[in-house]
C-alpha cells in the first residue's frame, strides 16, 4: 500500500513581503485507507485538526529504529472534537522518524482528522 502524499506548503520567509492570503495554509482530510506521508527535510511542522463536531479521533505517527535500535511510534494520539495538535522540528529533525525513503508516515482514524505540513524557510 502506498501512502497518499501530503503536499508540503512553504512558510513565508522572514522579511518577505506579506500580502493578503500569502500566509494562509490549507488542511486536507487524512487518507484513512492508505495513510499519508510527506518528504522530510527537518524543517517541517505537522499540523492536525479534528474537524468533527462531537467525536474524538486519533492520529498515529510511525517511527523507525534509531541508531540504538529504539523505536517509539506516537500511537493513537487523541484529538478531541475541534482540537488542533502540532508536531514540530523535534519530530522531523530527529533520527527515528524519517523512513529510509525520506518520508514520515502518518495514519488517521477518520477523515475528519485533517492535516497540513508546513516547511519553514
Amino acid at each position: 500500500m502506498a501512502e497518499t502524499a501530503i503536499t508540503v506548503q512553504s512558510v513565508t520567509a522572514p522579511f518577505a513581503a506579506v500580502t493578503a492570503g500569502s500566509a494562509d495554509f490549507t488542511l486536507a482530510a487524512g487518507d484513512v485507507a492508505n495513510g499519508n506521508s510527506f518528504v522530510c527535510t527537518g524543517k517541517e511542522l505537522l499540523i492536525c485538526y479534528n474537524s468533527d463536531g462531537a467525536n474524538p479521533y486519533y492520529i498515529t505517527i510511525s517511527s523507525v529504529d534509531d541508531r540504538h535500535g529504539r523505536s517509539e511510534d506516537i500511537t493513537e494520539y487523541s484529538l478531541a472534537a475541534g482540537d488542533y495538535a502540532v508536531f514540530g522540528v523535534g519530530l522531523t529533525n530527529s533520527k527515528g522518524w524519517k523512513q529510509s525513503s525520506g518520508v514520515i508516515n502518518i495514519a488517521v482514524e477518520n477523515a475528519a482528522v485533517e492535516v497540513a505540513v508546513l516547511r519553514l524557510p
